[in-house]
């Protein structure tokens, strides 16, 4: 299992990857400075769609973005 360090390592990289350092450091900058909770933000996003839009929406997202990186996959 991963500690704290490792899961911080591995998630700071995969936004680098993504975004640049400084658009990682600006997320994480916001994420901090507001009341955030991701867990209910995507609840709540995903508590409004059925298993079919669900589904659908996945296949999209991994179609149009394929994993091309060197992030770590757990």
């Amino acid at each position: 299992m991963s500690n704290t360090a490792e899961i911080m390592d591995a998630g700071f990289s995969c936004l680098i990857e993504k975004l640049g350092i400084v658009d990682a450091e600006r997320f994480v900058a916001l994420i901090k400075r507001e009341n955030f909770d991701y867990t209910i933000w995507r609840r709540e996003y995903f508590d409004k769609m059925n298993l079919e839009q669900l589904s659908a929406e996945a296949k999209e997202y991994a179609k149009n973005h394929p994993h091309e990186g060197n992030g770590i996959r757990l």
